[in-house]
Formats: structure tokens, C-alpha cells, sequence
């Protein structure tokens, strides 16, 4: 039985209290779409979990409307999870994570789990982006309407009032599901969703004066047993025999008691948010009656409703970082990429929180906006809490046509010698043994220092052309090689971010690289010819700029690769060698026709400068594939290593059309010159002299992407299969 609303005061203080219940809780903005409708005064909100996340934003001056159109327009798969835009990641980061299908932490040599699936990062984002007019606001009590939360100590399972402090990070708090988000840290107390402990505090918004409640509860009603069909699902059964028996009591105690029909949906239904929200504003026009008494907001009251114009900028005047023992100013706000007295976009902000949380170094990324005193704009006054694990093992697996089947084990190492350094050895078992090893010390914006060895190998039928010249085919006969090459090559290099954006290296190369042939033989005791077992000395620069949202089915974004490389130096095996330099360039640019369907072009093209005897380092184009070695360049319709020149060019596009969630359709082609000085002949800006042609499917896999494709070359006149499972590395 209802409590009977009570107007014995002249003026009754109303008091709004949400429920928690994940995605559930949409249903109170249907109902605060009612409320304000009526021009009903609420003079307090107090909530728990996303009733705290609609509730803080209605406190903060948003009508029902707004919160309708904004809760709407998100993506809260991404918004819960921790897979941040690929751009966020640095050009080694992206390299060093875009291969491992699991990555597990490895300290003390024990594998350690995360505490959660979620850091909570992109939730306390939005949130602080949402909540950014009132980010001067301590005291709760202060915002348009006052409002508190609640958390759970999860050292002690005592329920938190929070009612001061920083706004989005309590909210995050009481939000923060088990296992879902991480615990927020929020003056040493280790806090958790508020549920947990107290999913409805009526009785802690009735201590706050408020004469009339006005309840909305969407928590779960217990399950029969056809419905508990796995843990998680006898888990929550577990938790909700005390909420609901606390509502058994609370509800009594609620004047105005909401309750919408959200039986059909979960705490996960973000999907359906069009729905829970209707079904809110259903349950309250069923009180309609009851709401319809209360008191009203007169004309001068001005505590809510506020004319919220969204920041598309930010003016940060200074930075002040806490918590930051092992890595430098230098180094976060590299990552950041901020200075001070610099307006930002907010989205670049938000790229930049991103940038520093993709490093995997913090745990936390706390901050709030202050407004100067001396000048406008505001000060960022960031928390940082370092990651205490240091150490990574990752697995991968993978098969091509080139490489066939392979097993990667890696180990990370943050720290190894400095404190802002990273090691990685990649140990790569299968048909083709393979190992990979980075090292960099990252400095942010200054020059950073690398180290990277890699050794490669395979055995391959390849164009003679890459190995004879006219005369050797011609003598012989052979126009196909069945050849095994194996490449080393060790790098020293500088790198910098050039304009936040492009990646400035500079350095020098050591490759050593050795091809031999069974083909032709020229005595019994090997069976086999040397080619080529020769170390070069070189040194490169390279430029680099990608912001591709996704590195095998892009989007959106824009990709540029340059490299150029001057061999100075040749081990005696390479008896007529003289210096030359090799320049090469990729273009890219992706783009989305609608949600299903997206186009990515590409360009590229490269020539060599300088001495022509050396063969083995041209360019050779052929085979489909990615993180391919030295100048061999991808080309449908035509087996790996096909095509040879000492220059050439390339134009390629392809169709993607995303059929459901992941799986992907492409029409693709490509067109290419490639020969000896194409640039000097003019032969480069003539009609292509191959093409070909393809049709993909794909799936995005957590192994990565399962892809098979045919493709045709109209001058062959014969098509080609490729296949590829997993991440290429």
C-alpha cells in the first residue's frame, strides 16, 4: 500500500529518488519527461548506479527532452567498453598490440587478471564532457537542483554517501557494476556501485527534508527457475533477494511510487533504450493523477532548465598533475598532446585521454576542469594512479599463403631500464620460425629513442626477374625460382611527433639478408645456389601519419607512409655494389557512404636513385597481406613476389559493405605499372599494365580477421585464392 502524499506545509519540498538497474534505468527519463511536462518542482534527487548517472544529470540543470536526445545519440558499446579508437594508440603501440588475440598481465611470474572488464575510462569521459558547465560545483547541494548518490565501500560493503567532491567521478562510483568497471578510488575508498549496498535511498533523501517522495524503481523481480539458465544469471538472482525485500518496505514508504513494466528487458539493453524510455513515460502517466497535485515551479524560479550550450572547445590555461612518480610531465602530456595556453577542440581532449589510457601505463585517469582566476578559459587538474603491473604475455595465431601457419608468444616488459621504456620480444613458432624485438624509450613530444630486430623467413616460387637479369633468364630458361630467403634487420632509431599528428623517425639499419635456391644447383654437394648472403648498412627517415579507425576494414581516416633508404655499404658477397637509395610512398583514404557501406582508395609508388646491380632489394608486387618485408607490396590477382622492378606504381579501391555486426563483403581492384625506371620512360602515367580484380568475406574475430578472397588477373587470364586467419605479425 502506497504512503499518502502528504501537504500539510504550505510549500512541500519534493524529493525524487532513482533506482539502479544498468540499462533498465533509461525508463527515468520517460518519466522525467512527465515531470517536467507538468511544471512539477523537484527540490532534491538522490539515485544509485545509472539512477545517479539520469539523476546528477537532471540536478545539473538537463530537462527529460535533452536527456532523451542524448542518451540516444550513444554508442554505449563503446562508451562501456575499453576499446579505444584506434587513433589513440602511438605508432609503436598500435604495432605492438594490433597481432595478440590475448593479453594476459605476468608479474612475479604469475598470471594476474584485471579486476574488471572495463576501466570505466570513456563513461567517466562522457560524463565529465556532460557535466563540464557545473565542474565548479563541489557541494552538491550548490547544483540547480541538490542532489546526492550513493556508493559502496568495497573493502567494507558499507554504503558511501557521496554529496561532494567531483561530480562525474562520484557518479562514476556508483555506477561502477562489479566485475563490469573497475573500483573508483575517491579519497583512499575503494568504491563500487552503489546497489550493491543501497539501490533506493529514500530514507536518506527524506533525512534531507523533503516532504513528498517521488519513487521510480526499476530493479529485477526475482527470476523462476526457466529463466536461470547460467551463472551470472543465479549470481543476480543472489543479489536481488535483498533489494527486493528492501523494496518491500521502501516502497511503502514512497508517496508518489513509479514503477514501469521493464520485465522484458535487461541491465544490458542499451539497445533498446526507445523502448524502456516510453515504458517510463507510461508508468508515470499512470500516476498522473497523484503528480498532477504537486506543487509547481513559479515563473521566477530558475534553478533548473538551464540553457545548456555544448563546449566544442576548451581554453586549458595550466596543467597540474598528481600521482605521477614513474613517468614524466614531458612524457603525459605528450600523450595528452596538450600544452598550456592551448584551445582545444574537446573531441581532440578526448583523443588525447585516450592516447594516455591506450598506453596500458595507469590504472586511472582522473581530472577536473577549474576555471582560471586570472584569465579565461580553464586549469586541468589531473590524478594519475600508475599501473603497478609491469609485464604482459600475449598469444596470437595466424596462416597466410606466404608465411603458412604460425604461433606467436609474446613478452612485454614496461620499465625494463627507465621508467618510461617498453621491451617486447615476439617469438614466432610454426612453418616459418620468426622473432620480432622492440625497445623504446618514449619521451612524449621530444625525441624518443628505438631499438628493433626482427628476423623473417620463408620459402617461396617467386618471379626470377628479382634475382637474374635478361641475360641469365634468357640463358636459362627459368622464368620461376623456388626460393628460400631469410632477412634479419636491426634498427637504431630517433622518433618524434611532428604536428601531434605524423611520426618523424630517423635512423640506421643493419640488414642481413641471404636467398638461396634449389632450382638451380651448381655442384652435388649443397644442391643449392646462393643468391644472395649479403649484410647492408643503411640509413632511412621515415614519415607517417595514420588515422584509419580500423587497420583491415577502415571507415573513416586517412593514412600516409613514406620511407627513404640509402644503402651506403655492402659485405663482400655483393661484389659490384654501389650506394643507392630506395624512396616509397602509400596514400590512403577511407570513408563511410552510410552506416553499412564504406570506400577505402589507396595509392602508392616508389624508385630507386642510384647504383642498379643490387636486384634483391627492388620492389615486387603480388599476394595479398599486411606487415610484409622490405619492398614486397600487396597486389590482387597475382601470386606474392610476381610482378618486379626497380620502380612502379599502384592504385587500389575497395567496397566494403558490413552485411551484419563484423562480417564483411568487399569488391576490390587494383592497378599497377612496375618495371625498371618507370619515372625516366614516362611508363608510370601510362595505362596500367596489370590489373586485378577480387571479392572478399571477412569476419573480425578476437583471433582477428578470417578472411578468404578470389581474385582475377584479366592478363593472366586466371584467378588466385587468398587466405588469412588471425592478426598478421
Amino acid at each position: 500500500m502506497k504512503a499518502q502524499v502528504n501537504y500539510k506545509t504550505d510549500k512541500p519540498k519534493i524529493g525524487l529518488v532513482l533506482s539502479g538497474g544498468g540499462a533498465k534505468g533509461f525508463a527515468h527519463i520517460g518519466v522525467l519527461k512527465v515531470i517536467d511536462s507538468l511544471g512539477i518542482k523537484v527540490d532534491y534527487v538522490a539515485g544509485t548506479s545509472m539512477g545517479a548517472i539520469v539523476g546528477s544529470l537532471y540536478s545539473a540543470g538537463y530537462s527529460g527532452n535533452q536527456l532523451d536526445s542524448i542518451f540516444r545519440s550513444l554508442d554505449f558499446e563503446k562508451v562501456i567498453n575499453d576499446n579505444l579508437p584506434r587513433s589513440a594508440k602511438t605508432f609503436y603501440e598500435r604495432d605492438n598490440t594490433e597481432k595478440y588475440a590475448i593479453a594476459l598481465p605476468f608479474n612475479n611470474f604469475k598470471l594476474k587478471l584485471p579486476s574488471a572488464l572495463s576501466r570505466g575510462q570513456n563513461v567517466f569521459n562522457l560524463l565529465s564532457k556532460l557535466t563540464l558547465h557545473v565542474s565548479e560545483v563541489d557541494d552538491f547541494d550548490n547544483l540547480p537542483i541538490p542532489f546526492f548518490c550513493i556508493a559502496t565501500n568495497i573493502e567494507t560493503g558499507e554504503q558511501v554517501m557521496l554529496d561532494s567532491g567531483s561530480l562525474p567521478l562520484c557518479i562514476t562510483a556508483s555506477g561502477a557494476f562489479p566485475s563490469l568497471f573497475q573500483p573508483v578510488n575517491i579519497n583512499g575508498q575503494l568504491l563500487i556501485d552503489g546497489g550493491v549496498a543501497n539501490n533506493y535511498p529514500i530514507d536518506e533523501l527524506r533525512a534531507k527534508g523533503m516532504d513528498i517522495i517521488i519513487g521510480v524503481d526499476v530493479q529485477d523481480g526475482l527470476a523462476t527457475r526457466e529463466e536461470m539458465t547460467s551463472a551470472p544469471d543465479v549470481l543476480l538472482q543472489i543479489n536481488n533477494f535483498r533489494t527486493i525485500n528492501d523494496m518491500k518496505l521502501k516502497s511503502k514508504k514512497t508517496d508518489v511510487y513509479i514503477k514501469p513494466d521493464i520485465k522484458d528487458f535487461t541491465v544490458v539493453s542499451f539497445s533498446e533504450g526507445k523502448k524502456i524510455i516510453e515504458n517510463g513515460k507510461l508508468a508515470a502517466l499512470a500516476q498522473l493523477d497523484q503528480l498532477s497535485l504537486l506543487p509547481k515551479k513559479s515563473d521566477d524560479d530558475s534553478n533548473h532548465n538551464l540553457k545548456i550550450v555544448p563546449k566544442d572547445s576548451i581554453a586549458i590555461n595550466d596543467i597540474y598533475l598528481k600521482g605521477n612518480k614513474k613517468y614524466t610531465r614531458s612524457y603525459i602530456l605528450g600523450k595528452l598532446k596538450l600544452k598550456t595556453n592551448e584551445k582545444v577542440s574537446y573531441s581532440n581532449f578526448d583523443r588525447g585521454v585516450n592516447n594516455l589510457v591506450a598506453t596500458n601505463n595507469f590504472d586511472a585517469f582522473q581530472y577536473d576542469f577549474k576555471k582560471s582566476r586570472s584569465k579565461e578559459g580553464y586549469d586541468l587538474h589531473a590524478t594519475l594512479e600508475e599501473s603497478k603491473v609491469t609485464t604482459f604475455l600475449k598469444l596470437g595465431v595466424h596462416y597466410d599463403d606466404l608465411y603458412k601457419s604460425a604461433a606467436l608468444a609474446n613478452l612485454t616488459k614496461k620499465q625494463l631500464l627507465f621508467d618510461n621504456d617498453i621491451a617486447s620480444l615476439d617469438i614466432i613458432l610454426g612453418d616459418n620460425v620468426r622473432y620480432n624485438f622492440e625497445y623504446l624509450i618514449d619521451k612524449g613530444f621530444y625525441w624518443s629513442i628505438g631499438l628493433r630486430s626482427r628476423y623473417n623467413q620463408f620459402e617461396k616460387n617467386i618471379n626470377a626477374e628479382l634475382l637474374l637479369d635478361n641475360a641469365q633468364i634468357t640463358a636459362t630458361g627459368i622464368n620461376k625460382l623456388d626460393v628460400e630467403l631469410r632477412d634479419q634487420t636491426n634498427q637504431f632509431y630517433l622518433q618524434t611527433l611532428f604536428r601531434k599528428d605524423f611520426a618523424l623517425s630517423i635512423g640506421a639499419e643493419h640488414k642481413r639478408l641471404n636467398i638461396k635456391s634449389e632450382t638451380i644447383t651448381i655442384n652435388t654437394e649443397t644442391d643449392e645456389f646462393v643468391f644472395e648472403n649479403t649484410d647492408y648498412l643503411s640509413v632511412f627517415g621515415t614519415l607517417k601519419l595514420d588515422t584509419y579507425d580500423n587497420k583491415y576494414y577502415p571507415s573513416s581516416g586517412v593514412y600516409f607512409n613514406g620511407d627513404f633508404h640509402t644503402y651506403l655499404f655492402a659485405s663482400d658477397f655483393n661484389t659490384g655494389f654501389d650506394q643507392f637509395s630506395i624512396a616509397k610512398a602509400d596514400i590512403g583514404y577511407a570513408f563511410s557512404i552510410s552506416d553499412k557501406l564504406s570506400i577505402n582508395l589507396q595509392t602508392s609508388g616508389g624508385f630507386k636513385l642510384g647504383d642498379n646491380s643490387t636486384q634483391t632489394l627492388d620492389f615486387a608486387l603480388g599476394g595479398y597481406g599486411n606487415n610484409l618485408i622490405n619492398n614486397f607490396i600487396p597486389f590482387l590477382g597475382y601470386d606474392f613476389i610476381s610482378l618486379t622492378g626497380n620502380s612502379y606504381v599502384k592504385a587500389y579501391a575497395c567496397a566494403d559493405y558490413e552485411i551484419v555486426n563484423k562480417h564483411h563483403i568487399t569488391l576490390e581492384a587494383n592497378w599497377a605499372n612496375v618495371d625498371n625506371d618507370i619515372f625516366e620512360s614516362g611508363e608510370w602515367f601510362t595505362l596500367p599494365d596489370y590489373r586485378g580484380y577480387g571479392v572478399g568475406y571477412g569476419i573480425e574475430t578476437f583471433l582477428g580477421p578470417v578472411q578468404a578472397k578470389f581474385s582475377y588477373s584479366p592478363e593472366q587470364r586466371k584467378s588466385i585464392w587468398y587466405f588469412n586467419i588471425g592478426f598478421w605479425f
